[in-house]
């Protein structure tokens, strides 16, 4: 059964400074580099209407994934992460965000909002995570789900401090 999971972020950068970030490349370039592992840049368009499109690859091998997920899959994962920020016109950036897995029948996906909060931003997401496999897919799912709820406030720290040094 897929597991939910909500998370959302405070920001003193505003939604514009966080906006225009996710569509310059050396902000994902340090990002990728900040958060270590086999993860590259596919793609990253920013269209005349600032909607961004952003894809990563992160490459597991056997010997990075997870405990749990080492003991079920005995090959290499490709986790495929597709963003798209979309202005909305009304000063919020609406996100959607889709996870592939390559190796292993997992995916995911997410819907976030970027508003004004105060003179900063607020980040608020919520996401499902799927991974359909017999008697350990809700463990593997629960465990993913806190990684996730974790791991993208320690971003959106990354992007506040980014933009400290690079605005």
């Amino acid at each position: 059964m897929p597991r939910s999971f909500e998370v959302s972020f405070s920001s003193p950068a505003s939604v514009e400074q966080v906006h225009r970030a996710f569509g310059d490349r050396s902000y994902w370039q340090a990002r990728l580099e900040a958060f270590g592992g086999s993860k590259t840049l596919d793609s990253l368009d920013v269209d005349a209407d600032g909607r961004i499109r952003v894809v990563v690859t992160e490459d597991l091998r056997h010997g990075a994934l997870p405990g749990m997920l080492a003991k079920v899959y005995r090959g290499d994962l490709n986790i495929v992460t597709t963003e798209v920020w979309t202005p909305a016109g009304d000063g919020r950036v609406n996100g959607e965000i889709t996870v592939a897995v390559t190796g292993a029948p997992g995916s995911g996906s997410g819907t976030a909002v970027l508003e004004r909060d105060g003179t900063g931003s607020k980040l608020a997401l919520n996401g499902t995570i799927r991974f359909k496999v017999p008697l350990v897919g809700g463990p593997i799912e629960s465990f993913l789900a806190r990684e996730f709820s974790q791991g993208i406030p320690e971003i959106q720290r990354f992007t506040t401090t980014w933009l400290g040094e690079n605005a």
